[in-house]
């Protein structure tokens, strides 16, 4: 039996079940916005992220598997200078959007990671009841020349934490490019080399600070080994993000936002392709995922189970997920639908085309002994 947790437009929805048995078990937070979640594999905490609007961001923790919630305090930025070199900074000090959440290294309990919007980056040491700021990478110099892709200002939607040093993170911001710290945040590398950015003038085009990354996934089993998602296209790196390697569009499309890969198989991974650019529906009205069994090669289309006419889905960056055994998947849609699939893809069954608009997908997986 698996536990999912969905992230959406109005509330958090859990579910469960396994195979072509799934149902929703409770709603939490009905009629708020939220953002992302996490499950916590070290303790079993849940963390749900809320977008209030006018109202600001809002975290909620559950340390009973939703039977009850706590308000928790939520990530804040410091007061915008009014003199020196970030005085002009067209970029707004407060968090709009909590875009993504990640646990800290086994070793650290407690330590937490928020990539928001704009893109700043934060810690907590005590699981959640206070956030840091990460200034080495906030007042990077080259933040400056930063853009946001889909929205006005730039985000940080992918934060990775190697198993094997906690130490070392890499993140992935929209549009700036993949950074890595090996110091716990105190100092950062730009890793993008490889990627190409064909929206911009091609003397530009390779900069990799204006990369427009849609999501970053790691390979547990093998940490080197990464996956992107970009606006241009698909990567892959195995030596650790240092570079990057341009995969062949799949048919139908290399456009898209979502990727999740095999926790155990460095050669596996799954996509949603989309229309480019600004289209962003299925192409031909036919709703697919590709996989890939050979590092990239080749892929195969799936598309038993999914909707092959007039289907209008598009699925967003941190809606596709992928349990730890490799073979169930969910994936959902910025339209309410919600698909599972218990054979790596093969075929996807349909719990719901009638949720709210669904952003953030997460298994639950049992906590570490």
């Amino acid at each position: 039996m698996h536990t999912l947790l969905a992230g959406s437009r109005k509330g958090l929805f859990v579910i469960r079940g396994e195979g072509a048995r799934w149902d929703i078990q409770s709603h939490h937070f009905a009629g708020d916005p939220v953002s992302q979640v996490l499950a916590d594999p070290r303790d079993g905490a849940w963390y749900a992220a809320l977008r209030m609007g006018h109202f600001g961001v809002k975290l909620r923790k559950s340390q009973d598997q939703g039977a009850s919630w706590q308000e928790i305090a939520a990530p804040a930025f410091p007061v915008k200078p009014e003199q020196g070199p970030w005085a002009d900074d067209p970029t707004p000090w407060n968090v709009d959007l909590i875009w993504t959440l990640a646990a800290g290294g086994t070793d650290q309990p407690g330590t937490l990671w928020a990539g928001c919007m704009p893109a700043g980056l934060f810690k907590s040491e005590d699981g959640g009841a206070s956030w840091t700021l990460n200034t080495a990478l906030w007042e990077e110099p080259r933040r400056k020349g930063w853009f946001g892709g889909g929205y006005d200002h730039p985000g940080i939607h992918s934060v990775l934490v190697d198993p094997r040093d906690a130490r070392h993170l890499t993140v992935a911001v929209s549009s700036g490019g993949v950074w890595q710290t090996r110091d716990g945040g105190a100092t950062w590398a730009l890793t993008a080399g490889g990627m190409r950015a064909d929206y911009m003038p091609e003397e530009g085009a390779y900069d990799e600070n204006i990369q427009d990354v849609h999501r970053l996934v790691q390979c547990p089993a093998q940490p080197d080994v990464l996956w992107v998602q970009h606006h241009c296209g698909i990567y892959r790196s195995s030596d650790g993000a240092k570079t990057w390697q341009a995969i062949a569009a799949p048919k139908p499309s290399g456009f898209g936002f979502a990727v999740a890969c095999d926790p155990h198989n460095p050669q596996r991974a799954w996509f949603v392709p989309a229309q480019a650019d600004s289209v962003r529906v299925p192409v031909d009205g036919r709703m697919v995922v590709t996989r890939t069994d050979d590092g990239g090669a080749s892929f195969q289309v799936l598309a038993e189970g999914l909707p092959q006419r007039q289907a209008y889905h598009l699925v967003y960056r941190h809606a596709l997920d992928v349990t730890n055994d490799g073979q169930t998947l969910a994936m959902a849609s910025t339209t309410g639908g919600l698909w599972l699939s218990a054979n790596a893809g093969e075929a996807w069954h349909c719990l719901s085309r009638d949720l709210p608009p669904l952003a953030a997908l997460q298994f639950v997986e049992t906590p570490h002994a």
